[in-house]
């Protein structure tokens, strides 16, 4: 692995991003302003040089947005997305601000969004009712007010009484429905990470480890799982161990592309999460099975992989890789998370792309893109994690850790 290049690439990433700061209508973390700013923060620290005043403008812009009326939600695009940013970076010691003040106003709105969004069954972790959980869990965590950290705790309780509410039981596991596609929507039992029931697997696996969540959140941990692991194929000659989705009539397959959104990353490291929470050997040991699996899956017909972001592409499947390696030094993890750097790199070919990047959109088209989920901010993040002599964090805003 060539060092230089690395650092070469990062430096061409961050000019980039310098340029573009202010081009994304949307202010949430996977897909808007505030993830970008992510980058430019934990890029100034990796440079050891005091943050930028274009970072810092960045999240001032996207709560001058809001104070001007912006009222976008969800997770991956808006509000409770730059809340859990601001509560990351606060959390981090890269800012010193009032955030349990200035959360104050937001979390009954979001709470709203929330609950509605569960009463119709939109349980999606980046455009649903998962997503304002995921941030009021990270706001429990950090607040200093009693009487905030009471609100968050009645939120999260109420969060788990719906999500319980709307799950179906199935031969002694449980389950949630939920639709795919944009045009013709279909009714599917999603197993992925990005809008699945691992997602599910995440929040409840993090709300078990607070005594005040265990008792109401370890019963639908282990029937939740115990539904995902239905569905695990030994035999799958290069391909992934789980469908992507299990259709109403019964019909699936076993041909999910390696990436973080769908299929065996996803579902293999909220896995093993879970079996550390839950002290489950077994489920551990399965767990690094699947990866270990994924980590051979370096034929590119096989694992269908077009560009390098972090959701669908390279750079997503080596910040993975690259967490299992630091949470068990498993030479295997490494020598993936390394195979993943290098095709990422090999995929800046894009003379007129950002840094030489495109995101793949299907039907030979090519997109430029910044934000953190699909562009070149996670790209820059995933670099920084891997050349760091720091240990970081924020690839916690994908469930990845």
């Amino acid at each position: 692995m060539n060092i230089d290049k690395l650092h070469q690439k990062l430096k061409e990433i961050n000019t980039i991003i310098d340029q573009q700061q202010y081009q994304k209508e949307n202010i949430g973390v996977l897909s808007g302003s505030s993830g970008i700013a992510l980058f430019q923060f934990y890029y100034a620290k990796f440079l050891d040089k005091d943050i930028t005043e274009t970072s810092n403008s960045l999240m001032k812009n996207c709560i001058q947005k809001i104070n001007e009326g912006y009222n976008h939600g969800t997770y991956c695009s808006g509000i409770s997305g730059m809340g859990w940013v601001l509560n990351h970076l606060e959390q981090n010691d890269f800012i010193e601000i009032d955030i349990d003040n200035l959360c104050l106003d937001l979390d009954n709105y979001l709470y709203q969004l929330m609950v509605n969004d569960l009463q119709k069954g939109n349980y999606d972790f980046l455009h649903g009712g998962l997503g304002y959980a995921f941030y009021f869990l990270s706001r429990y965590e950090n607040t200093k007010s009693d009487s905030a950290k009471k609100n968050y705790q009645a939120y999260l309780l109420f969060f788990i009484h719906l999500i319980s509410k709307k799950s179906e039981n199935y031969k002694n596991t449980i389950r949630w429905i939920s639709e795919i596609g944009v045009e013709h929507k279909e009714k599917v039992y999603n197993l992925g990470l990005s809008h699945g029931m691992s997602s599910i697997v995440g929040i409840l696996t993090k709300l078990s480890k607070h005594q005040y969540f265990e008792k109401e959140t370890k019963l639908l941990l282990q029937l939740t799982i115990s539904y995902i692991l239905k569905y695990q194929k030994e035999n799958t000659k290069g391909y992934s161990m789980f469908p992507n989705v299990i259709y109403e009539n019964g019909f699936y397959e076993y041909k999910s592309r390696l990436a973080w959104c769908y299929g065996d990353l996803g579902i293999g490291i909220r896995l093993w999460y879970a079996a550390k929470a839950l002290g489950d050997t077994s489920l551990k040991e399965n767990a690094i099975k699947i990866l270990e699996h994924a980590a051979l899956r370096t034929n590119n017909e096989q694992n269908m992989v077009k560009d390098a972001g972090l959701c669908h592409g390279s750079f997503g499947n080596a910040q993975i890789f690259l967490r299992m390696y630091k949470e068990t030094q498993m030479s295997v993890f490494k020598d993936a998370c390394d195979f993943w750097i290098q095709d990422g790199l090999n995929k800046a070919i894009h003379v007129d792309g950002y840094a030489g990047f495109k995101q793949w959109k299907g039907t030979n088209k090519w997109k430029k893109e910044v934000s953190l989920l699909e562009g070149i901010a996670g790209i820059g993040l995933t670099l920084i994690d891997y050349l760091a002599d720091f240990e970081t964090n924020w690839d916690e805003c994908l469930m990845i850790s």
